[in-house]
């Protein structure tokens, strides 16, 4: 008897009830998506149970499922630690891809004989210790500058060895000179002095100002009862440049020690997040993130993976993080969490929280106003040029279709001019003459409305019309424009999300656009315009549904196919209390009908 091999449902239910990590592969055994689970089975089970509370991007993924591998780990923050470290191995495509930071600029502290301090943006452990990244180079060179001014330290590329400096292979350079360096290549400085220095730079650059200060007081006293009232003055300066750097920096007040601050905002698709690392009460590095979501991740769970991702890229090794949104319990061993009310961390909650809200706000007027302004008009000239245009799309629409689960067929029609959009000429449609999800008859629909409506009114029709989807959404559209006969004066195209394929009227064969041309940047960022119009007002409507739906079938003898009859013929629940009872009696009989109206008369005597 043949073994039968299990699906991917079945063995979900096969599954333990231990913490771990599960994988998705498909039918080419390509991974799809890494998980972490508390309890593996019940969590892998809810892909397969639970199919009406997923998005469409969830939906497209479980479709692909083919094969599960799981692996059991001692508790949910090991879990969460391997999954962050397969996400980073295998980026499959469903997971959320966490950006490292290696393209920031880091601090190296070399491991050499007579180290050295230098900026990098490889990192190699074996080299040193790193400080960093640093997301704001301004920042960086400050302390950079700080450090040049308080120690004379080399900054050749000679390997000083023990032998090396004996046998003279070595003669100081300008930078001795000018006493930028105290020449440890001939001897002149000693290899204990200039691991003092070392040490108070290692202090300065983990954020603790303190031991140099102490350093610097130190030795000017020394100089001072000494009579070297030259060298006192020396040090005296270097304190002050030391203290006035820290001045800058601090912000609430020098006893808060050690603290994480990671926040977080976000829109429908997008987190943002800012990250501030604080040591003795000052700013020693602060970042913005910005995470695109994938499925349908909470922003608790973007907030822990950010998280981990600190730990594990040793950006960070304070014991508190002070958040917005409560940690899970128990996840981080040894990890002070805290959501502050009142006081100085509130403060400094409120100041990342403040940071966040900035960064979305930058990257959402960036991402609507699209190319600067000196490059939106080479981009339309780009995309005339790109598309065979007979003029330059200065004025551009695009049309999107929105239903999700095959509710609400709503669709979005953006206007783009010179470039850019122009936001009061956007438009929404509800779907009128399509039953069900079918988006190649609610394009014909959408598109012979938009146009006609042009032409009733005799208001200037577009350069250029843009279709997000492929031949057969594009087909469609196409259809409507030869019912109006408008097919041939006015270019159209479609653009496939897949592979950014651009498709031509009665063209099998794709065009494929650099994409790093200016035209596909212009492209795409219509037809994302368009998807995000669309979806932000299909969850208005399916909110508004859900509503209503709620409202009627709390009326005691009215059942879920009644109120969906209801809703299909009337649209509003005002429109439904409106009705007579003969009305009503033609959609759902006579008894529901006299049910309705006694239900509406009781609410309205309530309302008096």
């Amino acid at each position: 008897m043949e073994n039968k091999e299990l699906t991917a449902k079945e063995t979900a239910l096969l599954l333990p009830q231990d913490a771990g990590v599960y994988r998705f592969f498909n039918k080419e055994k390509v991974l799809l998506y890494v998980g972490k689970a508390k309890h593996l089975r019940n969590r892998v089970t809810s892909y397969f149970n639970a199919s009406k509370q997923h998005n469409r991007k969830t939906l497209n993924l479980i479709r692909q499922i083919d094969k599960i591998e799981y692996t059991v780990v001692n508790s949910e923050y090991d879990a969460l630690l391997l999954e962050n470290s397969l996400i980073k191995e295998y980026q499959p495509k469903y997971n959320i891809l966490l950006k490292d930071g290696k393209s920031y600029p880091y601090i190296l502290l070399t491991s050499e004989r007579f180290p050295r301090v230098i900026v990098t943006r490889q990192v190699d452990k074996t080299k040193g210790t790193y400080f960093g990244p640093f997301s704001n180079s301004k920042s960086m060179q400050t302390i950079l500058d700080l450090i040049k001014e308080l120690y004379p330290l080399r900054n050749c590329l000679f390997s000083l060895t023990k032998e090396n400096i004996e046998a003279n292979k070595f003669k100081v350079c300008l930078e001795y000179h000018v006493k930028n360096c105290l020449g440890p290549c001939e001897n002149h400085q000693s290899e204990e002095d200039y691991n003092e220095k070392i040490a108070q730079v290692r202090q300065i650059l983990g954020g603790n100002l303190s031991y140099a200060k102490t350093y610097f007081k130190e030795k000017m006293q020394k100089f001072a009862e000494s009579w070297e009232f030259e060298q006192a003055d020396s040090c005296k300066q270097k304190l002050l440049r030391v203290e006035q750097y820290q001045a800058k920096s601090l912000i609430v007040n020098p006893n808060i020690t050690k603290i994480d601050v990671l926040t977080l905002t976000s829109d429908e698709e997008i987190c943002y997040l800012n990250f501030i690392k604080i040591k003795n009460g000052a700013i020693i590095h602060t970042k913005n993130i910005e995470i695109k979501k994938k499925l349908d991740e909470t922003n608790e769970e973007i907030l822990e993976m950010v998280l981990v991702n600190l730990h594990t890229e040793n950006e960070t090794d304070n014991e508190e993080v002070i958040t917005n949104l409560p940690l899970t319990e128990n996840l981080f061993p040894n990890l002070i969490n805290t959501i502050p009310k009142i006081g100085d961390k509130k403060k400094l909650l409120d100041l990342s929280m403040k940071n966040a809200l900035m960064f979305k706000k930058d990257r959402r007027q960036k991402a609507e106003n699209g190319l600067s302004e000196e490059k939106v008009n080479k981009a339309v000239l780009d995309l005339q040029k790109a598309l065979g245009l007979p003029k330059p799309p200065i004025h551009i629409e695009c049309f999107d279709n929105s239903n999700i689960q095959g509710t609400n067929p709503v669709a979005a029609m953006v206007y783009f001019k010179d470039g850019k959009p122009l936001k009061k000429e956007y438009r929404h449609f509800n779907v009128k003459t399509v039953i069900g999800p079918d988006d190649f008859a609610s394009m014909r629909e959408i598109v012979k409305r938009r146009y006609q409506r042009l032409i009733d009114e005799d208001t200037e029709l577009p350069d250029l019309i843009i279709i997000d989807g492929g031949k057969g959404q594009l087909s469609s559209a196409c259809d409507s424009l030869k019912e109006l006969d408008l097919f041939g004066k006015i270019p159209i195209i479609g653009i496939a999300k897949r592979l950014e394929e651009i498709y031509f009227p009665d063209d099998d064969v794709p065009l494929h656009l650099s994409k790093k041309s200016l035209s596909l940047q212009l492209i795409q960022r219509a037809r994302d315009e368009a998807h995000r119009f669309g979806l932000t007002f299909h969850r208005l409507k399916r909110s508004n549904d859900t509503n209503l739906k709620s409202s009627l079938e709390q009326i005691e003898g009215i059942g879920e196919k009644t109120v969906e009859m209801l809703i299909k013929t009337f649209k509003s629940l005002k429109n439904i209390r409106n009705q007579s009872e003969e009305e009503l009696t033609k959609v759902v009989g006579q008894a529901k009908a006299k049910i309705l109206k006694e239900a509406f008369e009781k609410l309205m005597k309530i309302d008096e």
